[in-house]
This record gives C-alpha cells, structure tokens and sequence, in this order.
C-alpha cells in the first residue's frame, strides 16, 4: 500500500517582489504553483497510489478568483477518474479562503471537520486517518489533545497542520511537540503548515513534505512532497517526489582572489555555469547573487549595484537565457585592511563607530525612523520615470524596518571604502 502526503500547495500564491523587474519571466512565474500540484497528480495517477493527503493550505489566505479553486476541483476530478481518494485538511490559509466555504469538492474528497476531530477509515487497507480542519486562522490551541486513540492493529494516520514546538520561522499555530505526536501511538503523522522538508523515523514517523513550489528566495532547493508506502500496518519507505517547476537558489561567490569588477563577475559566470550542470535538465532556476570575501574589487563592487546587477544577467543570458533568472545581486564584501599610519587614530575610530551604527541599526527603531523619514523627502524629489527605472528605490518608499537596516548594512562598507585611511580621494 502506498500514498502520497503532501501539503502548503499555495495555489495561486504571488510570488513577492518580482513584480518591479522588468526581466523576470512573469508568466511562468504566476502559474507555478498550479504547475506543481498539476504535475504531483500524474505522479499520484502514474503511481496508482492507494490516497492522496492533503495537510492544509490548499489556497493562500483571502483570495478571490474562483479559477483557483476551480482549478483544484478539476485535478481532484482527474484523481476520481483514477479512482484515488483524497483526505484533505483545512489550515491557516484556508480559513480565510471564500474557496473553502463555497465550492463544492468530488466525492472522492473527504474534508476533515473543524468542530472536532474526526475518522475516515479505508476498510480494505485497515487505515484510518485521524485529523481536525482549522475553523479560524488564529488557531493557537494544542488540538492534539482532541484527536481520537488509534484504532488496534490498523494503519493510523494523523494528519495535523502546525509549526511543531521550537519552529520559530513559522506562526504558532495549532503547537505540540514532538513527544505529544509520538504518545499518541499513530504509526504516522502527516504533517503541514512548515515549508522545510523534514522527517523524524521511528515507531511514529513524523514528516512534513514541505511546499510544493519554492515562492520567494527564503524557499530554496528542491520542493515536493512525499510518496509513502506501509505493509502490514507499518511504515516501509518514504520517498521524496520533487515537481517544482522552478527553483530558487542563493549563489554565494567568494571574489576574494580578484583584483578588479572584470575578473570578480567572470568568477561569477563561472559558478552560474556549475549551478546549471548540477540543476536538474531543463529546470528554471531563479538566481540571487551574492559577492563575498576580502577583495581589492570591493569598492568597484560597491560603487554601483545597478550596473553590477546588468553585468552578471549579461553572464546568465550568455549560458542559457531560458533557465536562469537572476533575482537580486548583493555584494556583502569588505575592502582589504590597509596598513596603519600615523595620525590614522582618529580616522579608525570613526570608521569603527560607522560599522558598529551599521551593525545594530536593526535594534535601533528610533534611529531607523529617522533615516526613513530622510529617505521620504529625497524619494519624493525623484521623476517617476526614475523610480520605475530602479526597483529598489520604489521598494524604499514602502520599506519597513527590516529592509532599512539592511540597506543601512550595505550602504556602510561602501562609505566605508571611500573615506578608509590611505584611500585616494573621489574624483
């Protein structure tokens, strides 16, 4: 017997912050999510697995086209076709979903109720699936207390959507540890909510599959979900099934050894062009790009991040146009140390002031206020046509504390490479 667990489809889901570059590949971006779940269920129909679950956050949140729900209605209908049932679980995102309270599913979809915790069984295959839909978003109780104890000598299947205890990139919702899920006795718990690909085995495999399709740079590497198969009421393998369309990637590039801007973007060319050969064939990638090291290129580096930025997408469209897309160019290198010289005391000191104000800028929300206020007035002097020409300054007039400390963080080393002691005056 074997079924597939999967789960954070996001049908839909904006892909954040591409929509201000003009080079970004727009379409295959919007439908990416779709794509992925299309290409999870030819995989679920290929395998003739026995279910499908479905662990919460089919939609994302208060959305209003109806074709996406219409759209999961349709790949439910292909895996009724296929005589595969579906035992889907309402999370955070669905809560707020107008798709979740009015349309009406197959009747291969069994919906886990939200009042309280309910059962399906699978008579022939002696499972039972244990799990309680969340009725609000805000779900902070532990609801692993409600769920039913398993049914002797069958297979039982928890399926929960929570951030786990000590997860903290995720919301509390629905919290339970680790030791709760094992005492409960369910040989497995199909887990959701949490976008990381992540496993525990043993008497009680605990598992989330992660999210179907990588969103935004924070959701890098392969993305997918689970094939499972048990015998005799016990877990045998779990396999992961990888159906992104389109894969995020960091490239951190180490231009330590470069003397100027020429050999330090070569350099990067040269690791795009690794990240292609080991990228599965035919795999978008969407690429952001980060120079790092001690370099004698860091000012040049720095001096102009929109020119870098034309310069390694000229090296991206050299290999393969139609498999990278470089998102984001950072360069988070330092200058080389220069030697110590007389009367340079002064000089030091005020540079060490300058980096630890970039250091803790974040902790300061006063200090933070005040840099973006300055930033208002000049934003507003700019044309318009100059703002639409450089995404990032239109990102400022909206920037929330977060993105000011760290444009304050890049901003230092630039300044600090232009008035460190012994470096030439700008022209």
């Amino acid at each position: 017997m074997k079924f597939i667990h999967t789960a954070d489809l996001h049908l839909d889901s904006p892909l954040r912050g591409l929509s201000s570059y003009a080079d970004a590949p727009a379409e295959r971006l919007r439908t990416a999510t779709r794509d992925a779940f299309e290409r999870l269920v030819t995989v679920a129909i290929e395998e003739k697995v026995d279910f499908m679950v479905i662990a919460g956050d089919v939609y994302d949140g208060d959305w209003k086209d109806f074709n996406t729900g219409l759209f999961f209605v349709r790949q439910m209908g292909r895996l009724r076709q296929a005589g595969i049932p579906v035992y889907l679980l309402y999370g955070n995102h669905d809560a707020d979903s107008e798709m979740t309270k009015g349309l009406e599913l197959p009747d291969n979809v069994h919906a886990f109720a939200s009042r309280k915790a309910d059962t399906f069984r699978i008579e022939p295959l002696k499972v039972a699936l244990h799990g309680r839909s969340f009725k609000v978003a805000a779900t902070v109780e532990n609801l692993v207390p409600s769920y039913p104890m398993p049914v002797p000598g069958w297979l039982n299947i928890g399926v929960l959507h929570t951030a786990l205890e000590g997860n903290n990139e995720h919301a509390k919702y629905a919290p339970c540890s680790v030791a709760e899920l094992q005492a409960k006795g369910y040989q497995y718990w199909a887990l959701g909510h949490v976008h990381e690909h992540w496993i525990e085995r043993g008497d009680t495999t605990i598992a989330y599959p992660g999210n179907l399709q990588g969103r935004h740079i924070k959701e890098t590497g392969a993305r997918g979900a689970l094939l499972v198969s048990a015998d005799a009421g016990e877990i045998t393998e779990i396999e992961r099934i990888e159906v992104d369309v389109l894969r995020w990637h960091a490239l951190s590039v180490d231009v330590s050894a470069c003397d100027d801007l020429r050999s330090a973007v070569r350099l990067v060319g040269q690791s795009l062009e690794q990240l292609l050969a080991t990228a599965p064939a035919g795999l978008p990638l969407a690429v952001r790009v980060s120079f790092t090291g001690q370099c004698a290129a860091h000012a040049a580096l720095a001096s102009d991040e929109g020119q870098l930025r034309q310069e390694v997408i000229a090296q991206a469209v050299a290999l393969d146009p139609d498999r990278i897309w470089i998102e984001k160019v950072r360069v988070s290198t330092t200058a080389p140390a220069a030697p110590a010289t007389a009367g340079s005391d002064d000089a030091q000191d005020a540079l060490d002031a300058l980096h630890d104000l970039a250091a803790s800028a974040h902790a300061d929300p006063e200090f933070l206020q005040a840099i973006h206020a300055e930033w208002q007035v000049l934003l507003e002097k700019l044309p318009h046509d100059v703002l639409l020409a450089a995404p990032e300054l239109a990102e400022l007039r909206q920037a929330d504390s977060p993105l000011i400390a760290e444009r304050v963080r890049q901003a230092a080393p630039v300044l600090m490479a232009r008035v460190a002691p012994g470096s030439a005056p700008a022209a």
